[in-house]
């Protein structure tokens, strides 16, 4: 688990009111760790924010937490609920 994926749990779901639908997901993909957030349908609007500054936020705090380990860290931002091995495979939804 690194630092990027911490931050981002934390702060998610700070900002959510349905705290256990919050999952975060952390893969390798082509030398840049993507860090897969899901959150609640309803939820989205919360973490995007006005006009996507807090979406912005999340993603600068992300990938300032992954640069001090040496990472590049991409965050995709998803209501549809995890799946369970649908996107741990190692194949990311663009």
């Amino acid at each position: 688990m690194s630092a990027a994926r911490d931050v981002v749990e934390v702060l998610a779901k700070a900002l959510t009111d349905r705290r256990d639908e919050v999952r975060v997901v952390e893969s390798q993909h082509q030398g840049t760790t993507l860090v897969e957030l899901y959150v609640a349908a309803g939820e989205l609007g919360r973490v995007i924010g006005k006009q996507g500054r807090t979406a912005a936020a999340l993603r600068t705090l992300a990938a300032a937490a992954g640069e001090k380990e040496g990472k590049t860290i991409t965050l995709e931002i998803r209501d549809t609920p995890y799946r369970a091995g649908g996107q741990e495979s190692g194949k990311a939804e663009r």
